[in-house]
């Protein structure tokens, strides 16, 4: 049965005395809870939150990136944050081309399906990406989402 830290609702081994997230105590287990306080288990626990890649995966749809760079225990989490600057900056990418291209009407015209495609197909790519708990960086903004995510 998973146990997930009472603190940060990081996944814990079934053996660990220490949350590998935030390194708070793991306490008791859960059959060892006193009468008459509710157990439950998995995700469903109160607290317990997203996996990792899941909410990195959910940072692209851009506004969970900013809940998850305003609320705990994903601001702390440098995977989720990452992925949550990364989106963010792309999208503002997008923003800015369609604003460039956009000025010049005639090479719009004929570029803006192609880009679009492609930015749907790099959106894509992320969002596996981060599904595989991978720190993929798209160049230009993947280093500016790592110095964020870091600092």
């Amino acid at each position: 049965m998973a146990r997930f830290c009472s603190s940060c609702g990081v996944q814990m081994g079934d053996t660990a005395a220490f949350c590998p997230s935030c390194g708070k105590p793991a306490g008791t287990s859960e059959s060892a809870a006193p009468a008459g306080i509710p157990t439950s288990s998995g995700p469903t626990q109160a607290g317990a939150g997203l996996q990792d890649n899941i909410a990195g995966m959910l940072a692209y749809l851009l506004i969970p990136a900013i809940v998850f760079l305003v609320m705990e225990p994903y601001n702390r989490n440098k995977f989720i944050r990452f992925h949550s600057f990364q989106a963010i900056f792309l999208e503002i990418g997008w923003i800015l081309v369609n604003a460039v291209l956009g000025l010049f009407s005639f090479v719009g015209i004929f570029l803006l399906p192609i880009l679009w495609l492609a930015f749907t197909i790099l959106w894509v790519v992320c969002l596996i990406k981060a599904y595989q708990n991978q720190m993929f960086k798209l160049p230009l903004i993947g280093d500016l989402a790592e110095k964020q995510a870091n600092g």
